[in-house]
């Protein structure tokens, strides 16, 4: 894979040094790899193919292949992460109110068809002491 990457920077005509700065690993790494004493990982290559996408990384790591890919090959399909279920407040919060005017408010929440809601949350301090606030 060291000689694949080496071809590549030579291809790009880019250095060690603009390329580690390109993907955004250590310039370290790269000199590493060059030398053989380490592979790249899998965050590596992910960087490598975000960065240059018209380079095959079939071809990078198995050495199948041309090392572009061709413009009648298909692109790969783009797969989006899944939703964080933590990240959306209207899974939890059924109105478009911020949970702290909720608590600071004390408004009744309202029931959606097919969605639960928070009935009741306790609030732990750290004297050992708790507050439970109900119909928020």
């Amino acid at each position: 894979m060291n000689t694949r990457l080496q071809q590549f920077l030579s291809a790009e005509n880019i250095t060690q040094s603009q390329f580690a700065d390109n993907i955004g690993v250590a310039r370290a790494s790269i000199s590493h790899i060059l030398a053989g004493r380490n592979k790249p990982g899998f965050d590596f290559i992910e960087s490598l193919a975000r960065r240059y996408p018209t380079l095959n990384i079939d071809w990078f790591i198995t050495g199948n292949g041309k090392m572009y890919k061709t413009a009648s090959e298909p692109a790969p399909a783009q797969i989006e992460p899944a939703p964080d279920p933590f990240d959306s407040e209207d899974l939890l919060f059924p109105t478009s109110e911020r949970p702290a005017e909720r608590i600071t408010s004390r408004k009744p929440m309202q029931s959606t068809a097919n969605k639960k809601v928070i009935s009741k949350i306790t609030v732990f301090f750290t004297d050992g002491t708790f507050e439970d606030y109900t119909n928020i």
